[in-house]
């Protein structure tokens, strides 16, 4: 059994009541009262240990009461607490490995989630930049295509135009060619062939 703690910073903050250990004889407190039996709870460096409490300690409020409902506590009467075992059952390391190893657990699955999301970040960053690669293309291609059938169809509507252009100057050379030849007539009523 050790002494008497009056250390309040390394006083357990979560606790439950437990029964007293065979072979340890109750106590009692410095205000003369019987002390209770309480076991950490908290996930700490206590935790599974048990200690002797005060009946009257300031923090001990009636557990069956809410905390919205539970009248203030009175002033510390005493602040006595004494720890019963000072080493951590068999379960309490049992239960600290196997929290250890699915902590370890759960940071390596974080690990192997964050390197498959980068993986899959990398992956579709990849397709975005091939596929960006290949629109490029494919609209380089469909401009260049434009090009060409633009140079195309401006070589057709010149060759188009030269072709009008050639018409016209063949019927203006005739339109010229039959004006001369009507002046140059005798005159003399003589209609043309074709309407005799």
């Amino acid at each position: 059994m050790s002494l008497t703690c009056s250390d309040q910073s390394i006083r357990p903050k979560k606790m439950q009541s437990a029964s007293l250990l065979r072979g340890v004889e109750a106590v009692r407190c410095w205000c003369g009262d019987l002390c209770k039996v309480k076991e950490v709870t908290d996930f700490s460096d206590w935790l599974g240990m048990t200690f002797f409490m005060c009946a009257n300690y300031e923090s001990d409020p009636p557990e069956s009461i809410s905390a919205y409902l539970r009248p203030p506590s009175p002033p510390p009467i005493c602040m006595y607490y004494r720890w019963i075992d000072m080493e951590m059952p068999d379960w309490v390391v049992t239960e600290i490995r196997e929290r250890g190893r699915r902590a370890w657990a759960s940071l390596d699955l974080e690990e192997c989630r964050a390197k498959a999301e980068a993986k899959e970040k990398a992956e579709k960053k990849k397709e975005w930049e091939d596929y960006c690669v290949e629109q490029r293309a494919f609209i380089d291609e469909m401009i260049r295509k434009n090009q060409e059938e633009k140079l195309q169809l401006k070589e057709v509507y010149r060759q188009r135009e030269h072709a009008r252009e050639a018409e016209r100057e063949r019927k203006r050379e005739r339109t010229r060619a039959s004006k001369a030849a009507e002046e140059a007539g005798d005159g003399k009523g003589k209609y043309p062939r074709w309407t005799q």
